[in-house]
């Protein structure tokens, strides 16, 4: 049998599972101090759900379940069954589709607005590489039943207020509205069916620039003369607020700004808000409001969301707003372990030996040091010198033999 894990995922020893539950920890003490709720979905999702959900790229990512018993052995027996004739669930590859079908069965016990937290294991049928694992951590929080910009305000509060406080360097919001997007779009005399590839192309402005999303329009044969009308709109540089106000509707671009001011005047300017039109977002469900954030020292997002105004009437046939904001949980997590972050206040960590016939003592002589230190008791190793070297490998900080008076003992102190 093997003892590594599946391909895409991985264990975690208790230093690194102590630092995840501690970065857990202060992201949802922080999300409850603003009033969000907690609630738990399963993993499994029906698959008719999971396939109309808009998620973009994730959808072939899914990882599909196959049908049971008989109704396997018909679908088997059936004429060139496909992928989804044999599956009729799948795991969950993010919490927004779980979140909006939970909202949809349990709108009645719930308030309205809805402030709520998820914090669970997604999963993706990834290519397995640094950075990207087929399990992983997601740190969520939505607000639905709120129309107005005031809630993307509240989130990127929350999120920002959050990410301070798990001590993450100077970062700054990106942020965008869909619906700039495609009148961007139109305005340059694009086809809608066009749109999504089109903000494919763009999203890559970051990294080739400009000049390099010319390139791949023309690689793709767009039309030369919606081309240069798209390009020409960046001739002098980025494009801001003031200038798109003159292709989208003004209601697009009052939003923007009113989220950015607010946002600005609420934090005394703590961390920089950037309108960003080439910000996409890869999930199709998007409808308006989409932001990111990015932080020194760590490439791409390390959080990410935006308004999902149509998702969950898909289950109730009819409208419900709602918007949401993920942290980016395991990129931070990776940084922070190569960092060799120390958990600030942490207990230091002893182990206290004791012989057979001095356990029931022991046991109380640890209760006793419980106030100061995170105790471990330890049958007396034959050999005491070589264990404390293992001891100390393995994150401890220290350790008493009970009966000796001469107490706790700490490394690296004489």
């Amino acid at each position: 049998m093997k003892t590594t894990p599946v391909k895409g995922t991985r264990d975690y020893l208790p230093k690194e599972a102590a630092l995840r539950d501690y970065l857990q920890e202060i992201i949802k003490s922080t999300y409850q101090e603003a009033g969000f709720e907690r609630i738990t979905t399963p993993i499994i999702e029906d698959a008719v759900n999971l396939d109309k959900s808009e998620g973009g790229e994730n959808l072939n990512l899914i990882f599909k379940i196959l049908k049971r018993g008989q109704k396997l052995s018909s679908a088997l027996n059936g004429e060139n069954p496909t992928e989804n004739d044999l599956s009729d669930m799948g795991l969950r590859y993010d919490l927004t589709l779980p979140l909006s079908r939970y909202y949809a069965n349990n709108r009645n016990e719930l308030m309205n607005p809805f402030k709520v937290i998820q914090m669970d294991r997604v999963y993706r049928a990834e290519r397995p590489q640094k950075g990207r694992l087929r399990e992983f951590m997601q740190c969520d929080i939505d607000i639905i039943g709120n129309a107005s910009p005031d809630a993307e305000v509240e989130l990127i509060l929350t999120t920002t207020r959050a990410l301070t406080r798990i001590g993450l360097p100077s970062f700054k919001v990106k942020i965008n509205d869909r619906r700039i997007l495609k009148s961007i779009f139109s305005y340059a005399g694009f086809t809608e069916e066009n749109h999504e590839k089109l903000a494919i192309i763009f999203d890559k402005s970051d990294k080739i620039g400009i000049n390099g999303v010319k390139t791949e329009l023309e690689e793709n044969g767009f039309s030369a003369t919606a081309i240069d009308t798209f390009i020409g709109l960046f001739e002098g540089g980025s494009l801001d607020l003031e200038s798109v106000a003159k292709v989208c509707d003004a209601e697009y671009v009052a939003s923007l700004k009113y989220i950015i001011d607010t946002v600005n005047t609420v934090s005394g300017g703590a961390f920089p808000v950037e309108f960003t039109p080439s910000l996409v977002r890869g999930q199709g469900y998007y409808t308006g409001t989409i932001f990111e954030v990015e932080a020194d020292g760590y490439s791409g997002a390390v959080a990410g969301g935006g308004r999902y105004d149509n998702l969950i009437g898909k289950f109730l046939n009819e409208d419900i707003p709602a918007v949401g904001f993920s942290i980016g949980f395991e990129r931070i997590f990776g940084i922070l372990m190569e960092q060799d972050y120390e958990i600030p206040g942490l207990k230091k960590r002893i182990a206290v030996f004791y012989d057979s016939d001095t356990y029931a003592a022991a046991l109380q002589y640890a209760g006793e040091l419980q106030k100061d230190y995170l105790v471990s008791t330890i049958a007396r190793p034959k050999k005491l010198g070589k264990f404390l070297n293992r001891l100390e490998a393995n994150g401890y900080d220290g350790f008493a033999v009970y009966g000796q008076e001469d107490g706790v003992k700490l490394f690296g102190q004489d």
